[in-house]
Order: structure tokens, then sequence, then C-alpha cells
């Protein structure tokens, strides 16, 4: 808004290192603080307390491990941007990137983490069962953090078209420098049904991607089979 980008490029040419504090209540374009910011938390608005929050994450006596709610998008060409779009969408601008400039469900911390492969409770299920997604999750920075693994799935063949992947799942886990947990996350059998053309919801047999990661990119996969 207004001159904040020429007041960003003037303190950058400063030298010193720069935290961009977002505070604003629905997700902005700033592509120039992604690239030239050495660090951006993004605080909505948090209330009367908000100052309080903000200091004790500046200056490290709490660990961030908040993930975006929405899709924040690269330009104003790129909106609505969301995550669970249909195959069809995202063809874009000539000349221009259709990704977002941080996908949904995207959050850092002072710390790092990785994940292990995917594995299911059944390989296969029928219509009316649900899975439990299971993955395990290491924390492999200096201090202890919050990690959300989430869970996405997509429907590989279906009679009507269905997202490029869905939220089907998440999980907050706490774990301190070096340690590492096997996390389930169970995948309700709801959430494998479509509305049909006749409007009837129903579960169509057939193969789904089962993705597991820490944002709705960085994903790992694995299929699970829905049978008659």
């Amino acid at each position: 808004m207004g001159e904040q980008n020429e007041l960003f490029a003037a303190l950058r040419e400063l030298g010193k290192p720069i935290v961009a504090v977002l505070v604003n209540g629905r997700p902005p374009s700033y592509p120039a603080l992604a690239e030239g910011a050495d660090a951006i938390l993004e605080t909505w608005y948090a209330g009367e307390q908000q100052g309080n929050a903000i200091a004790d994450a500046l200056f490290g006596r709490v660990n961030p491990g908040g993930k975006l709610p929405v899709t924040v998008a690269r330009d104003v060409g790129q909106v609505p941007n969301f995550y669970n779009y249909k195959p069809s969408a995202r063809r874009g601008y000539l000349f221009s990137d259709v990704t977002p400039l941080y996908p949904f469900g995207f959050g850092l911390s002072y710390t790092d983490f990785a994940f292990g492969a995917p594995q299911l409770s059944s390989a296969a299920i029928r219509p009316g069962q649900g899975v439990t997604v299971r993955v395990t999750v290491r924390n492999t920075g200096p201090v202890a953090g919050d990690e959300v693994v989430q869970v996405y799935l997509r429907d590989k063949v279906s009679s009507v078209t269905r997202p490029v992947k869905e939220l089907a799942g998440f999980r907050r886990v706490t774990l301190a420098p070096g340690e590492e947990r096997l996390v389930d996350i169970p995948i309700r059998a709801d959430a494998f049904a479509l509305w049909n053309r006749d409007m009837k919801r129903v579960v169509e047999p057939g193969e789904f991607t089962i993705m597991v990661g820490p944002d709705s990119e960085d994903l790992q996969e694995t299929t699970l089979t829905v049978s008659q």
C-alpha cells in the first residue's frame, strides 16, 4: 500500500538485515519483500496482545509454527488464487508465472523438519471406509518447534471434474531437536465422496493419490485404491 515498497527499497540500500512484519486482514501480493527481505513474519490482525506476540517471535522467546490458511499470489493477474483448483484452471497470462508466491499451508520456523515416505494402513479400501496415513517426521534443526503435517488427496479418474488436490487431514506436532515421531492422520470415509451428475453424494471406485508434506506444494505421494 502507498509507498511501502519504496521505503523497503531504501532500507535495503543500507545493507542491513531486514525482517518484514506484515499486519493485514487479507493476503496482499509482496514479491519485492519475498525477494529482498531476510525474513517475513505474517501476523494478520491478532488483537490487543499482538505487539507482545510479535516481540516474542522476533526475539526468539517463542518459535513460530503457523501455516498460511490462504494462497499468496505473485500478482493481481493470478486472482482468484487457491490450491484446490480444477485441472483446466491456471492457464495464466503470456510470460507470467502461474505458481503462487507462497502456497496454501506454507510456513517456516526457527528449525527444520524432514519427512519420511508416507504409508497407508491399507492399500485398498471399500466405499464407506476411511484410511490412516502414517509418516515419520524429524526435527533436524537446533531448537524445539512445531510442524503441521498435512494430507491431501486427488481422485485420479472421476465422472465429474475434481480438484488437483484437496486437504483431507492435518496434525500439529511438537518435536525437540533431533526428535523423530511417527505421525498418524486419519482420512474420513466422506473425504473420498463427490457429487455426481445426478447430484448424489457417492464414492466412485478407482485410484486416489495420497499426498503428505509440510504444505500444499512440497509433497510426497502414495496410491490408494477404492474397490467395488
